[in-house]
């Protein structure tokens, strides 16, 4: 396995990063056009591998779907709600996001279709999913472990009406029901009946529905109901910056001194990962919002600070790689349902801290970790791009710091690395 040495960064800049555009809300945005009346067209969205996987899995399950990369833009047909293959195979890859949308839409067909995925998406839990599936007459037959992928979906549509779910293992079974929900014969009440992590992504799925149609409401997000209205196509639907991926370029600049702009991401944003800026300000940084744009400015110090992660739990690991240059101790809580993400990311994240000789500890649902100075080595990615990404600040400050596999950014953001050289390129303009 390769690694790529990331050189320090000494020189101030002052840059506007265009990151790609959002993972969560291109993969919401191509599930409803998918399931429209009519033809939608999604403009300024991703293309990575993710994203890819969803378009792969709609394209099997009959959608036509246009891919202009060179305009970040998604041509749409929609199929008026009912999937017309049969005996489809469905290759979710490494996209957890993408199984766990995909698997309801195909439910709602008449027909035998299977689900799977690459092996460490085979060892991602998907019980909550299969279980309110069954509740709803959908046959499941596992083709492998119990309640993982992959398996075999007979499908006789969806029959929707009332349901019961648990919230704390991942949001995105919630919004994978609720996507297809406006399809089901009676549409979908559902009850939850634990916490509900990740809420801003639930919310984010809500808004991108009612884009298309979609009438929904909720009660503090306990009791949620979505009405068998079915979709209607966008002509123009366009797709936010990809507010996790901005969290590496504003935390450089909190990190190193420097000043970060994302135009496209503003107090008017879906993306509940935006008030990662928030944490950088208690931080010690200067944040600068418009309706349309976040601007982050380092102030030359950082702060630990003690926070409940669980709504913006994907910049984690973001938190993770420049705490160690805070001057007090960082204690990160509420993000125990990451273990069972690409990696475990807490455990992850522990042990490469160490790797470079910080003292870190691992929490059941968090990290507590110490200012220190850390050591070269070979950070450890475990095929999770988040930890690559991430990991790759450490190196912009300290000598050293090479990241395994660094190729695994491509499943959110394949210009990664390119993007990040606009830093060391601006001279301070």
């Amino acid at each position: 396995m390769n690694s790529l040495e990331v050189e320090p960064l000494s020189q101030p800049f002052d840059v506007v990063v265009r990151p790609p555009g959002s993972k969560s809300i291109t993969n919401r945005a191509l599930i409803c056009a998918a399931l429209a009346r009519g033809t939608s067209t999604l403009e300024g969205a991703l293309f990575a591998e993710d994203t890819e996987a969803m378009v792969r899995c709609l394209g099997a399950l009959g959608v036509g779907i246009e891919a202009e990369e060179s305009a970040q833009r998604l041509t749409v047909h929609g199929i008026r709600g009912v999937p017309p293959v049969d005996g489809a195979v469905l290759d979710a890859a490494l996209s957890g996001t993408t199984s766990r949308f995909i698997a309801p839409v195909a439910a709602l067909g008449r027909s035998t279709v299977v689900l799977d995925g690459a092996g460490p998406l085979r060892l991602r839990p998907m019980g909550e999913m299969f279980d309110a599936l069954t509740a709803m007459g959908c046959v499941l037959v596992p083709l492998g472990d119990p309640g993982c992928l992959p398996v075999q979906i007979e499908a006789q549509g969806l029959a929707g009406g009332p349901i019961e779910l648990r919230g704390d293992v991942s949001s995105q079974f919630l919004s994978g029901l609720l996507l297809a929900a406006p399809e089901m014969e009676a549409g979908l009440q559902v009850e939850m009946v634990s916490d509900l992590v990740s809420k801003p992504y639930v919310e984010m799925t809500l808004k991108v529905m009612r884009a298309f149609g979609a009438q929904t409401t909720h009660e503090n997000f306990r009791r949620l109901s979505v009405e068998p209205t079915g979709y209607r196509a966008v002509n123009e639907f366009v797709v936010e910056p990809d507010a996790s991926a901005a969290s590496y370029f504003f935390a450089a600049a909190a990190l190193l001194g420097g000043s970060v702009t994302i135009h496209g991401l503003g107090t008017d944003s879906l993306q509940g990962d935006l008030s990662f800026v928030d944490l950088l300000e208690r931080m010690g940084a200067q944040v600068i919002r418009t309706a349309t744009s976040t601007q982050v400015v380092g102030t030359g110090s950082l702060h630990g600070i003690e926070v409940d992660m669980a709504a913006i739990s994907d910049t984690a690991q973001t938190l993770a790689a420049i705490a160690p240059f805070a001057d007090s101790p960082t204690w990160v809580t509420g993000i125990g349902f990451i273990r069972a993400k690409e990696t475990d990311r807490i455990a992850a994240v522990v042990t490469e801290l160490k790797r470079l000789g910080i003292s870190a500890v691992e929490e059941p649902d968090g990290f507590l970790i110490h200012p220190g100075v850390p050591n070269p080595g070979v950070v450890q990615t475990y095929r999770d791009h988040r930890m690559a990404m991430s990991f790759a600040l450490v190196g912009l400050r300290s000598a050293g710091i090479q990241i395994a596999d660094p190729a695994c950014v491509a499943k959110t953001y394949p210009n990664f690395w390119n993007d990040l050289e606009t830093l060391r390129g601006s001279g301070g303009k």
